[in-house]
């Protein structure tokens, strides 16, 4: 520090010793720098360095906190996401199934008129065989009937009941034929 005074004072003459101050501000200047670097260094500097790590923590907790809601909306939004793919699946598999069973009882209603259909056509040709063997009876009878008479009327005489039931046998035999 006596160089850097010596070296002042020297240069005291020419511009220099516009800027350099006077021994005595010097000396002050330097110790009431001292005292205020203590200060700061003593007091305000562990101050504020703990707020600033109390900040940094505090950041770094709520960065912590903003990661593990991220982690877990994601895991939300996946398990949202699976839920959503399983309904549909499940909306699917219902719409399925309904429509096989809807494809199951058209089929049943559809077997079930067919054979209703069958039936009523079975009842319906049973009814004209009967009828038509009624038809025949009836024919068979007023044939006979009529041979009976035409036979009658040729022969100019009756005839005993076997002879006449061969008659009617014979020519329904005949009418079958054609």
């Amino acid at each position: 520090m006596q160089n850097l005074y010596l070296l002042a004072a020297e240069e005291a003459e020419g511009p220099a010793a516009l800027l350099l101050p006077a021994k005595e501000e010097l000396i002050a200047g330097l110790v009431a720098f001292a005292i205020v670097f203590l200060f700061v260094w003593k007091w305000v500097w562990p101050s504020l360095t703990k707020t600033l790590e109390g900040r940094q923590s505090a950041i770094t907790g709520q960065m912590e906190q903003a990661e593990a809601a991220r982690v877990e909306a994601e895991k939300l939004l996946a398990d949202y996401q699976a839920q959503l793919a399983e309904a549909k699946a499940e909306a699917n598999r219902i719409l399925d199934e309904a429509r096989g069973q809807a494809d199951q009882m058209k089929a049943d209603i559809v077997a079930k008129a067919q054979a209703e259909a069958d039936q009523i056509r079975a009842k319906a040709r049973e009814e004209a065989q009967g009828e038509l063997a009624r038809a025949l009876a009836d024919a068979r009878s007023h044939v006979g009937e009529i041979s009976v008479e035409l036979a009658q009327k040729i022969v100019g005489k009756s005839l005993d009941a076997s002879a006449h039931q061969e008659l009617i046998n014979d020519f329904l035999a005949d009418l079958e034929r054609l």
